[in-house]
């Protein structure tokens, strides 16, 4: 399994492409394979740090989600969408 941290810290660039239903289902697996006690614990230790990972990575995508679900505001005209940057 792929490591869940390059040397700067930075989620690995595999986890950044995913979209937030990618990276919840295969968090939702690795939830799975932990909980069965099967694999050998170094890579239940890989599994537990990319889990961290994806799990950081669809806080983030549901905080963008948020901010656009904020950024609507109603106007005379109707609603309409503010720039959130």
């Amino acid at each position: 399994m792929a490591t869940t941290r390059t040397e700067a810290g930075q989620t690995p660039a595999d986890i950044d492409t995913l979209t937030f239903e990618q990276a919840l289902a295969e968090l939702e697996g690795i939830v799975k394979a932990l909980e069965s006690g099967q694999g050998a614990l170094e890579a239940s230790v890989a599994a537990y740090q990319r889990g961290a990972a994806l799990r950081t990575h669809c806080e983030r995508k549901l905080a963008e989600a948020e901010q656009k679900v904020q950024a609507i505001v109603e106007t005379p005209s109707g609603l309409t969408l503010r720039d959130v940057e």
